[in-house]
């Protein structure tokens, strides 16, 4: 079966820095696009950053634009977000999912209904 497990996330003050990472199994992972989505209380989930397969292309909302860097370690099945300089509105659950392909071009928002897999999504919560 497959699962996507994140990991990383805790409580910073604004400023500072964090690295969520995920991990998937069960599946081929560099056939996968894999994205990064986060969701606030009473807002919307947005979709923060995505990577190719082969990680030449990436996606990020322009909310983290500059200060969040995804990547990708495919012999290791897994998918890394940097985030540098957080302020308090990144605070969200954030969730790693999978999807085989895009409706969406990469420099426009990633559809949810395009990713397959879904991990439990781990705490983020910045202090002012």
């Amino acid at each position: 079966q497959v699962q996507v497990v994140e990991s990383g996330g805790g409580l910073v003050q604004a400023g500072g820095s964090l690295t969520l990472s995920c991990t998937a199994s069960g599946l081929t992972f560099d056939d996968y696009i894999m994205g990064w989505f986060r969701q606030a209380p009473g807002k919307e989930r947005e979709g923060v950053s995505c990577i190719s397969w082969s990680g030449r292309n990436t996606y990020y909302a322009d909310s983290v634009k500059g200060r969040f860097t995804i990547s990708r370690d495919n012999r290791k099945n897994t998918v890394y977000l940097q985030m540098n300089s957080l302020k308090p509105e990144d605070t969200a659950m954030y969730y790693c999912a999978a999807a085989l392909a895009l409706t969406t071009d990469w420099g426009t928002p990633p559809a949810s209904d395009d990713f397959h897999y879904w991990g439990q999504g781990t705490q983020v919560t910045v202090s002012s």
